[in-house]
């Protein structure tokens, strides 16, 4: 049984998703992650179809892959929401512990959708607040 079988089987009806869409982007989310300086992420809601099982459940334990598709945290949600991205609050912005102000955020996140299937400031995003539950650095 692989590592990724074994953590399913500890965390039923965990799903399995990267931060971030290249390697680089994806290790420095994990490392915020895991120095507790990120408890928040979004995507935008198109990327969730109407019953999509990545969509995030609150109580839900998920488990975080390195880009290399080894199992690198497990995070319980503890707030979804649907916000604007011009609605965005300072906080939630904050929260994703990737930038220091609001406009920083605005800024990366404009780029990462412009990346990633396009960009409106009135798009929706799938608001997400999280705690680690398990660091799975160095288990094997």
């Amino acid at each position: 049984m692989t590592d990724l079988e074994q953590l399913k089987n500890r965390y039923p009806g965990a799903q399995t998703f990267k931060f971030g869409d290249n390697a680089a982007l994806c290790d420095e989310l994990l490392a915020l992650v895991r120095a507790g300086k990120k408890t928040a992420t979004c995507d935008a809601l198109r990327n969730y179809p109407e019953g999509s099982l990545d969509m995030p459940v609150v109580g839900r334990r998920d488990i975080a892959l390195n880009w290399d598709d080894r199992p690198a945290l497990v995070i319980e949600t503890v707030e979804v929401t649907v916000c604007r991205y011009c609605d965005v609050t300072e906080g939630f912005a904050l929260a994703e512990g990737e930038n220091e102000t609001l406009a920083g955020w605005r800024d990366d996140h404009r780029r990462y959708f412009e990346r990633n299937g396009g960009f409106d400031p009135e798009m929706e995003l799938v608001c997400e607040r999280f705690r680690l539950v398990e660091d799975l650095a160095g288990k094997r």
